[in-house]
């Protein structure tokens, strides 16, 4: 890289989705995920050094987009991402997403990276930091209902941290399922897998119920009859106004863990209740400052809906990662300039070039 100025350099390292799979070869992905899961502790534990806001979202008639900020002293950090139900049957992901860590004392941007598979890796790690308080330490059996593209990464992120040994599927789409079920017998042949003909069977016998669904609906994946006394939900599909898993019926009888309530006021399974329902910020728990699971028969719900810090901690998790072992790519993304109050300068580096305000196109 070559500077032109004190902290400032035109190249920007880039993290391809490739570079990223990369790592996750190189590394194991339950030692990927595990040091994942220490990066978010250790910034969920400094919660109040971060701006934080909820994030901006493009709502239309297929999906939504949105756009996630967060900073702290040092670092600016951005995730654009969208979701679109429908776009598995144009070939695309329902998910996709990028995003960037930008210098705070300069504002030039350090890293712009993929941040589709990151997601996926971000937020299964994020489920596992939430378990580890919410749900009962001797947790063995989780159903997981929708069997979609992040299904994979929650399912090993529970069998390689939190010792999952049994896991019942169900999705409406068996396509999913059967997709799923391959994968789990390649990379985890120790576990035993059911497949489900219904949400209630799945969850029969649970221990941990996840829901990762793609619909954007106000659907009822589990209905309170489904729900045992001890039950840990961790409530992953709704992420946005009108899409929820959950019946309302469940929250008055849990406890509600969150991670930045005036998000998932808008947002999640609690945009069912009133304003004044009473739910605990992640960070206060992870922080000390108030309990996780207290009785074996308390239920407990992870009402997740991502948040910008965690993409933030991934970024920079995977940033140092990928400086480790050599995976980045160099990226031209700022102008190179010798003098950096002279833009226009940037249309007259190389070989001599036209006036360009006199310049004309040739004609035939």
């Amino acid at each position: 890289m070559t500077s032109t100025s004190h902290h400032y350099t035109a190249t920007v390292d880039f993290l391809s989705t490739d570079a990223a799979a990369e790592l996750v070869r190189r590394i194991g992905l339950t030692p990927l995920l595990d040091g994942l899961v220490g990066t978010l502790e250790e910034d969920f534990t400094r919660w109040q050094d971060f701006d934080k806001t909820a994030r901006l979202a493009q709502h239309t008639r297929d999906g939504v987009m949105e756009l996630m900020p967060v900073a702290d002293a040092d670092h600016f950090a951005f995730k654009y991402v969208n979701g679109h139900p429908k776009n598995p049957q144009r070939g695309l992901p329902s998910i996709m997403a990028f995003g960037a860590l930008v210098r705070a004392d300069t504002g030039a941007p350090v890293l712009l990276s993929e941040l589709t598979l990151t997601t996926a890796l971000r937020t299964a790690a994020t489920s596992v930091m939430a378990a580890k308080r919410l749900a009962r330490a001797n947790s063995r059996t989780m159903a997981l209902i929708g069997n979609g593209s992040q299904s994979e990464f929650q399912a090993l992120a529970f069998i390689g941290l939190m010792g999952i040994q049994a896991l019942r599927l169900f999705d409406i789409d068996r396509a999913a399922t059967d997709k799923l079920v391959r994968h789990l017998q390649a990379h985890a042949p120790q576990v035993q897998v059911t497949v489900c003909d219904s949400a209630a069977h799945a969850a029969d016998g649970a221990d941990i119920v996840t829901t990762v669904t793609a619909d954007k609906t106000n659907a009822t994946i589990l209905t309170r009859a489904m729900v045992q006394p001890g039950m840990h939900l961790n409530a992953v599909g709704g992420d946005c106004p009108g899409k929820t898993e959950l019946d309302a019926a469940i929250l008055p009888d849990a406890s509600v863990f969150v991670e930045f309530a005036p998000q998932s006021r808008i947002e999640g399974e609690i945009q069912h209740m009133g304003p004044d329902f009473a739910v605990t910020e992640l960070w206060q728990v992870l922080h000390g400052k108030a309990p996780g699971r207290q009785r074996d028969d308390e239920i407990t719900v992870f009402d997740s809906v991502g948040f910008a810090l965690e993409d933030y901690s991934a970024m920079r998790y995977l940033h140092a990662l990928a400086q480790k072992h050599g995976v980045l790519q160099p990226l031209p993304l700022l102008p190179q300039l010798a003098d950096p109050k002279d833009l226009f300068g940037v249309l007259h580096t190389g070989s001599p070039a036209p006036n360009p305000l006199t310049t004309t196109a040739a004609t035939a």
